[in-house]
C-alpha cells in the first residue's frame, strides 16, 4: 500500500477540492491514459487495487505509470467513542484528485487491450474517469 515515508505534519485538515487540475493534464509517458472527470479523494488501497487490475489484464506486458500518490493523512476516531477528546489518529493516506488529472498511463500494448485494462482499473476507483490516447 502506498504511503509517504515521512510527512511534515501527522494530521491534516479535510479541505475541499476546488477547480480543475493544473498538473498532470497531458500524457507525458505512455500512449494511453485514464483521466479523472470529477473531484474526489482516492485512498492508497484503491490506487493499488486499480494498478493490480490493470497489470493483471495486460498480463504484465507493457509499462504502467501511476501519476498520483497518496500523501494526505486521513484521521478517524475509533467506533463507539464519545464526541470531543481531540482529533483521531491517522488511519490511511489519500490523494486529492481534481478533474482533468491523469491517474494512470500505459504503453507497450494495443489500444483494445489498453482500453479494457483501463476500464477494469476505473472500476476500482471511486470517481468517473475517461480513456484518453495520444
Amino acid at each position: 500500500m502506498l504511503q509517504p515515508v515521512r510527512t511534515k505534519f501527522r494530521k491534516a485538515f479535510k479541505g475541499r477540492i476546488h477547480g480543475k487540475a493544473a498538473r498532470a493534464v497531458v500524457l507525458n509517458y505512455g500512449q494511453f491514459g485514464l483521466k479523472a472527470i470529477e473531484p474526489e479523494r482516492i485512498i492508497g488501497k484503491q490506487i493499488e487495487a486499480a494498478r493490480v487490475a490493470l497489470t493483471r489484464y495486460m498480463k504484465r506486458t507493457g509499462k504502467v505509470w501511476t501519476r498520483i500518490f497518496p500523501n494526505i493523512p486521513v484521521s478517524k476516531k475509533p467506533t463507539e467513542v464519545r464526541m470531543g477528546k481531540g482529533k483521531g489518529s491517522p488511519e490511511y493516506y489519500a490523494c486529492r484528485v481534481k478533474p482533468g488529472r491523469i491517474i494512470f498511463e500505459i504503453d507497450g500494448v494495443s489500444e483494445d487491450v489498453a482500453r479494457e485494462a483501463l476500464y477494469k482499473a476505473s472500476a476500482k476507483l471511486p470517481i468517473k474517469t475517461k480513456f484518453i490516447k495520444r
